[in-house]
């Protein structure tokens, strides 16, 4: 028999824990020492895959030495879009 690589999807609550830690810890640290940070247990895994997700999303970036930084800023974009500085 093969063993199949199980991936285990995020919950809401998973994500929206891992972006508080972000935002509270920005460009303190790593991927490892971010997981050991998060409030509750997650499977490393997991924690990769909302990751890739918010670095996609344009949430976070990660500089060449791994740090990880939380860029997300809701009300500026609305304020640049409010003066027809950038467009949707």
């Amino acid at each position: 028999m093969t063993k199949q690589l199980q991936i285990h999807s995020p919950t809401l609550e998973s994500i929206l824990m891992v972006e508080k830690t972000i935002e509270k810890y920005s460009q303190e640290c790593g991927r490892y020492q971010l997981w050991k940070k998060l409030p509750k247990k997650m499977m490393y895994q997991t924690f990769q895959v909302i990751l890739d997700y918010l670095e996609s999303s344009g949430k976070i970036v990660i500089d060449d030495e791994g740090c990880i930084m939380w860029v997300w800023n809701p009300e500026m974009i609305r304020r640049l879009e409010s003066k027809n500085l950038i467009v949707k």
